[in-house]
């Protein structure tokens, strides 16, 4: 069919209210999250994948022998690997050999296990403490002295203001004992890592009122005879008159030190420590991010490169402008060599044998592990294979699906701009007459120290294919731009963030792309704050959703786990500003329609912050609804949670602000005020 009898062919129907194949159950389903990878001595590469089908269990999941084969679960169906160390997780399992120790979910007990018999039954290593009261996180194998250095949070006489440090587990015994702490004192602690001659060990560690952003110190100590650490020195981050935030220590195959950290020019760059004479230089300069945020354990943004001409390589991945690239590093040179990948968003590296194993997406790939084959000089990729998939849609869908354009528009400060990327509405079946503009759901992103990537989410296809146009911002104070932009948030949540959302907003109805009388807003935890301040103090949006979001930021700092506890001190300032810009204070200037959702379990963003503004909004006579979810934390896990989430946003918007009738078959809840 050519491209003109196509247009021929389309049927003209009001945007919003378009027939698409990207269901919500296609959405939910899909969404099957990873939690880290590597590879096994073989080859073979190991995963941790959440499963939304079995109510988000996560299991570890080993690449079959032969291609073509299915991958083999490593854990048992009564387990789950997950840790809950600072809420977020991440670094939930480490494998040497043939052995795997990875954290339960159920009681955060570390367990062993052998990969390589299915029928192995995992033993546990630590003690049970009658419930999941202490967890670990980001643990690596000592094998000098057969144990395993970990995180551990010590939950036991507070699980507000629970105890972090780093310790050992015994694995020469046969009886459980209780670890032994090695490092303590401080607040935090993350990535422990010993040199490969098991005789020294590099840490990262920060206290309140930090976050590992803002400022973090890079120990090294040296582990003595009988196992302890001794002389430790801080290698980075100790020097007041330095701002700096060093990350994932790592040492090479020949003993040296290898960091990342953002001294000097703001950005996170590759550094090295020089031992002999405790100098810290950059191996590779540039305005481009090689890490992120450290909100998980076990990030791996960068790994060496075995290579047959002995020669330093690293490979690793940077962020400029909203797009990552993938090169080899030459440490003598100074130089990088960038791979040419289909992959434009990149977050984890490891090594295989001969190739690399990287986890990236695009906007025609979704979140993927790739296997990249190098040549023998490894400066170029000569193969390129998707191992592992978050959702697999088939070239069916391929025509409906919505490219984001990266937007850069101006904010209210003059000369700043603010990023965002859009997504025009997308359907090859579809059109709207040419009088009528798209209506818009704008995006706010969590953290707020985060980034959105530009990458193929069905749930944003989910609303262009339906004649949605959709955009996700990245607002000043947003990772991937380097500490300045970061910085913008600092005492000013809740007006940067939120003034950026709008700026965004009316460069798209000034640009003619949407309409706007129909600006919906969404976003959760972080960017639940961002949408319910956004309707509470401006006039920009007609309704909004808030998923697991802030009302109330003086309940939020009270509240919240001892990660974060600190973290708002920051971005928001003195007490008046905590009561000026909490939305649940200013109830009476709410003037549209909101929609809640909610998870009971949640640490994070008490359940009790959607119900004072659900009832405060129900009293004032505005349209709203609340949805609670049982069994569900600091975002939502299981499939049918996420699929209703979705839905019922879309028939809220739709029957208060679209005026238009949806094509799918949903029944809508009660709206409170409205029905």
């Amino acid at each position: 069919m050519s491209s003109a009898s196509a247009k021929e062919t389309k049927l003209t129907a009001p945007y919003g209210s378009w027939k698409s194949p990207f269901t919500a159950d296609l959405v939910s389903g899909s969404d099957t999250r990873l939690g880290g990878f590597t590879a096994d001595p073989r080859g073979l590469l190991i995963w941790l994948e959440s499963r939304p089908t079995e109510s988000g269990r996560t299991v570890l999941v080993r690449q079959a022998e032969k291609e073509g084969d299915k991958p083999v679960d490593i854990t048992p169906k009564d387990f789950g690997v997950r840790t809950v160390a600072q809420e977020y997780g991440g670094g939930a399992f480490s494998i040497s050999g043939d052995t795997v120790i990875f954290s339960n979910y159920k009681d955060q007990r570390l367990y062993k296990k052998s990969m390589s018999s299915e029928d192995s039954v995992p033993v546990p290593l630590t003690p049970d403490y009658d419930g999941p009261l202490v967890c670990y996180a980001d643990g690596v194998f000592d094998s000098r002295y057969n144990r395993y250095l970990t995180v551990r949070e010590d939950r036991r006489e507070s699980s507000t203001n629970p105890t972090t440090t780093i310790v050992s587990v015994d694995l020469s015994i046969n009886n459980i004992e209780e670890p032994k702490i090695l490092v303590g004192g401080n607040d935090f602690y993350a990535f422990p890592r010993i040199d490969r001659k098991g005789e020294r060990v590099a840490w990262i560690e920060w206290g309140h009122p930090n976050m590992p952003w803002d400022r973090s110190e890079l120990w090294v100590g040296y582990i003595s005879e009988n196992g302890d650490i001794q002389n430790r020195t801080c290698i980075a981050g100790g020097d007041p008159s330095i701002v700096e935030s060093p990350t994932e220590p790592k040492w090479s195959p020949e003993g040296e030190l290898f960091f990342i950290t953002d001294r000097k020019n703001g950005f996170w760059n590759i550094h090295k420590w020089v031992e002999s004479t405790n100098a810290v230089l950059p191996v590779y300069s540039l305005n481009a991010e090689f890490a992120r945020p450290l909100w998980v354990f076990g990030m791996n943004s960068y790994e060496f490169v075995l290579n047959p001409g002995q020669k330093n390589l690293i490979a690793c991945s940077y962020r400029k402008k909203g797009r990552s690239y993938l090169g080899i590093l030459d440490v003598t040179q100074s130089s990088i060599s960038l791979l040419d990948i289909p992959f434009t968003d990149i977050k984890n590296i490891t090594s295989g044998l001969d190739c690399l194993y990287v986890e990236g997406a695009s906007a025609v790939h979704p979140l993927s592990l790739a296997k990249v084959i190098l040549d023998d000089q490894k400066s170029k990729a000569v193969d390129f294979n998707i191992i592992w998939s978050s959702s697999s849609i088939d070239s069916d869908y391929r025509p409906y699906l919505s490219s984001p354009e990266l937007i850069e528009f101006p904010t209210e400060v003059p000369g700043e701009s603010a990023y965002a990327y859009f997504y025009p509405p997308t359907n090859p079946h579809y059109q709207a007459s040419q009088e009528e503009k798209p209506p818009l759901l704008l995006k706010s992103h969590g953290g707020p120290t985060a980034e959105t990537r530009g990458i193929l989410n069905l749930s944003i296809q989910f609303w262009t294919s339906r004649g949605w146009a959709f955009v996700d911002v990245n607002y000043g104070g947003s990772t991937g731009y380097g500490r300045e932009y970061r910085d913008r948030l600092v005492g000013h949540w809740g007006i940067v963030d939120v003034n950026d959302c709008c700026s965004c907003a009316k460069y798209l109805v000034d640009s003619g792309k949407v309409d706007g009388e129909r600006l919906c807003i969404t976003g959760g935890s972080a960017g639940g704050y961002t949408t319910l301040a956004a309707l509470a103090f401006r006039e920009t949006f007609k309704a909004g959703a808030s998923l697991y979001g802030v009302a109330d930021l003086k309940s939020l700092r009270a509240d919240t786990h001892k990660f974060e506890s600190r973290y708002i001190d920051n971005l928001v300032g003195s007490e008046n500003a905590y009561f000026e810009r909490s939305p649940i204070n200013f109830v009476h200037k709410f003037s549209c329609p909101i929609i809640l959702f909610q998870g009971l379990e949640d640490k994070v963003v008490l359940p009790n912050q959607a119900r004072k503004i659900y009832h405060a909004l129900k009293d004032k006579g505005l349209p709203v609804a609340l949805v609670e979810y049982e069994g569900e934390q600091h975002g939502f896990r299981k499939a049918e949670n996420i699929k209703f989430t979705l839905e019922q946003q879309m028939m809220f918007f739709a029957r208060l602000v679209g005026h238009f009738q949806v094509a799918d078959d949903i029944t809508p809840i009660k709206i409170d005020n409205l029905d």
